[in-house]
């Protein structure tokens, strides 16, 4: 076990594809199914067995197989397929690489893949989305074999060149031994050979015990780090191409609504305006030489909207709606067993509780941004994404060009948290107008205003809990409904099965595996009710574990306080048969002394769940002054996530994970009045300041046989951690988010 201190400052299934473009539309609809991509196997080959075998990288060296070249000065190049946007993905896939192929650390680089080079070689790199926190979990298998085949292949050529057993030889930091005859060799020396020969069967490579790691589970500096301190990091809002213009879109600020007209007589004699486009039936834009230009003239352009009926719609009216769904009888039970109802009617002591947590957006530092550029037999765009195919296809549906005549160029994402990895929706608008200026290249970035209120928000969402405790205080039975908004009924229908969705019950499952609940009651009733708005929902960093994680772990602190217990010991009381979920709760409570004193006026919260197949606990420790004001002084996090390769970066996600949970407690909402979002810029939707940040400790338990995520996981207990603290200060419950709304302020 490991620990880290902080001080505060700081989709399923693809048809195979057809590259001249005949599966276009199966490509298209596989690759922009909701919820990070696809998730399929890959049927790696190695790369010496697709069409561009010896394909070479950008200084005309062979690769020895599609995921590693080394060149003669023995620098390795390791290649990269997902998204970086600030998680550390790349480094952690290169050390995996750099692990099975025994190379030498400091000589490793990274070379990114676009989705038109994989689709060429017949998907030979796979999967290209990153979410869901499997940027790494969902790629190290077959990612390690190649880097151990790549190493197969360098060991065979130096045994043919030197015409020995390759059983004879070693090798450490890329080079290769034969301690019989005391000859060495580089790999960058052997490395043209090695791209010459037939790859080993890569499903019979024997991988090493992650317990035996040198180079991967240990926390090496990332690889991406002097460019951006030194300015050099080109992200997709700074991508200046030769004759560029600028672009800049309003689409209808009610969701539904459509744009009726514009009057671009208006503004065409503006300074720099180039033109005024339609761009669909809901989105205008004005494309000039600079973006403020054309900011400038939309701003001043007429525009008519059709709002539409959804004008009418407010907070308290989407608020009603989610009231019915906590008594009605169209919901249902993902989990069933015993008799919930019965046993908590015939408790001698009961509770029932109804929480609430809003709209959230993703609120990026980088905005909505892609260029491109579109001719008769070409289309090109450069642009942050979590989905490079997603992306490739919206470019060759809007485009009208085949796949094979389309390309895109991934930038590092100057912030993700899902909301680049669903529709791609700006990227289709900066499609349509470039395909309005043939040749030229055409950058629409979306104002701060138009991605606040147009996102796809985190689901608003009801929660009415009711626990049943015997004479002991042993809970006896819990009944958890929860009502609001599905991801899926919006983006992805398909994995509705039967009208039942069980994504927003995510942290509730019964399965083990992902998302599971982390506690045993004899009788157990957790139910949906699907109750959708005009709002589009999508997924938010942590999704619905998020929103669960506070219903069930607020709720089992009144529980147990009710109970008389102490709200560890409560929880571990129904743990038993959950060993990892109640590993790492333990874990948490030691490090942070839990049961020992604290400073006079100081209080504890505790909360634990699973998201992502990792487990995650949390202690707060908080004061609350007579003002309700909120000092946050201490977080200790733990996370099981298995195999851990890197902790550095997974400590860094676990305080990432906590200025956004706090923000989103505190501050988080999306408000709706007259169908649109109020909260447009920063001035009303707050984040948290980084002098804000409480001390932050990580405990990072692998338990060494699993593999799960690290970027989402723990955001679903920092928050209730918190809560639960200020509620164990000041007596009583807090059941609604944010907590502005309950009158408390944050210092």
């Amino acid at each position: 076990m490991t620990t880290r201190k902080s001080q505060g400052s700081a989709p399923d299934g693809a048809a195979s594809i057809d590259a001249a473009g005949k599966g276009r539309r199966q490509f298209i609809v596989g690759s922009a199914a909701v919820g990070g991509g696809f998730a399929l196997g890959i049927g790696f080959t190695g790369g010496a067995s697709d069409a561009a075998a010896q394909m070479v990288d950008a200084t005309g060296v062979p690769e020895i197989n599609a995921w590693v070249v080394v060149r003669p000065d023995d620098t390795t190049v390791v290649r990269v397929v997902r998204s970086e946007m600030g998680q550390g993905t790349h480094t952690g896939l290169a050390q995996l690489v750099c692990e099975e192929l025994e190379c030498d650390w400091s000589k490793v680089t990274l070379e990114a893949v676009t989705a038109g080079r994989n689709l060429a070689r017949k998907r030979v790199w796979g999967d290209m989305s990153t979410g869901g926190s499997r940027g790494i979990r969902g790629s190290q298998d077959y990612i390690r074999r190649g880097g151990a085949a790549a190493r197969m292949m360098l060991m065979q050529a130096a045994a043919d060149a030197w015409q020995v057993p390759v059983g004879e030889l070693t090798v450490a930091n890329g080079v290769i031994s034969h301690a019989a005859s005391s000859r060495t060799v580089r790999y960058g020396q052997v490395a043209a050979a090695a791209a010459k020969l037939t790859p080993p069967d890569v499903k019979a490579i024997k991988l090493k015990d992650p317990r035996s790691w040198k180079i991967a589970g240990k926390p090496m500096k990332r690889l991406d780090t002097a460019p951006k301190v030194d300015g050099s990091k080109v992200y997709s809002i700074d991508v200046r191409l030769p004759g560029m213009l600028n672009a800049a879109v309003k689409q209808c600020p009610v969701f539904g609504g459509r744009l009726v007209s514009f009057d671009q007589a208006k503004v065409m004699g503006m300074p720099g305006v180039k033109g005024v486009v339609r761009v669909n039936d809901t989105t205008v834009a004005v494309v000039a030489d600079t973006w403020w230009r054309a900011k400038t003239a939309l701003d001043a352009l007429p525009i008519v909207w059709d709002e539409g009926p959804n004008a009418k719609v407010n907070s308290a009216s989407i608020a009603a709606h989610l009231r019915t769904g906590l008594t009605s009888d169209d919901a249902f039970a993902d989990t069933d067993y015993g008799d919930a109802a019965k046993a908590i009617a015939a408790a001698p002591r009961k509770l029932e509780a109804v929480y609430s947590t809003p709209f959230l957006a993703h609120a990026t530092m980088e905005p909505m941004v892609c260029t491109a550029r579109i001719t008769a037999d070409r289309g090109e765009i450069w642009v942050a994404t979590q989905n490079q195919e997603s992306a490739l296809a919206a470019l060759a549906e809007t485009s009208g060009l085949p796949l094979a005549q389309c390309e895109v160029y991934n930038h590092d994402l100057g912030g993700g948290f899902g909301r680049r990895v669903t529709v791609p929706d700006f990227i289709r608008q900066s499609v349509s107008i470039g395909r309005q200026f043939p040749g030229v290249p055409v950058k629409l970035i979306w104002s701060r205003e138009e991605d606040q209120s147009h996102d796809f928000y985190r689901p608003i969402s009801q929660c009415r809990l009711s626990a049943g405790l015997d004479a002991k205080g042993n809970l006896t039975g819990l009944h958890i409904r929860v009502s609001g908004q599905s991801i899926n009924a919006a983006l992805n229908p398909a994995a509705i099965k039967d009208g039942k969705d069980v994504r927003q019950l995510q942290g509730f499952w019964k399965e083990p595996g992902d998302a599971q609940i982390g506690y045993t009651v004899p009788n157990m009733r957790i139910e949906y009710a699907m109750r959708n708005t005009h709002v589009p929902p999508g997924p938010w960093r942590g999704v619905n574990t998020t929103q669960n994680g506070v219903y069930l772990e607020c709720f089992m602190d009144e529980v147990a306080k009710l109970a008389g217990r102490d709200p560890l010991e409560f929880r571990r009381a129904l743990m038993a048969s959950h060993p990892k979920h109640l590993g790492v709760l333990n874990a948490v409570a030691e490090r942070a002394g839990w049961g020992k004193p604290l400073p006079k006026g100081v209080f504890r919260g505790i909360a634990q769940f699973m998201g992502y197949a990792s487990y995650s606990a949390a202690v707060a420790e908080v004061t609350v002054n007579s003002k309700r004001q909120v000092k946050v002084h201490r977080l200790v996090l733990g996370t099981d996530c298995g195999h851990q390769v890197n902790p550095d970066q997974i400590a860094a996600q676990v305080e990432g994970s906590v200025a956004y949970g706090l923000t989103a407690a505190f501050f988080g909402e999306c408000t709706v009045d007259k169908g649109r979002i109020v909260e447009t810029n920063f001035d009303r939707y707050r984040i948290m300041k980084l002098a804000e940040m409480p001390r932050v400790e990580t405990v990072i338990a692998p338990t060494w046989d699993f593999w799960g995520g690290v970027g989402e996981p723990t955001i679903c207990v920092s928050a209730p951690a918190v809560v639960n603290a200020i509620a164990a200060a000041i007596g009583r419950p807090v059941r609604n988010l944010p907590l502005k709304n309950e009158g408390f302020t944050f210092i």
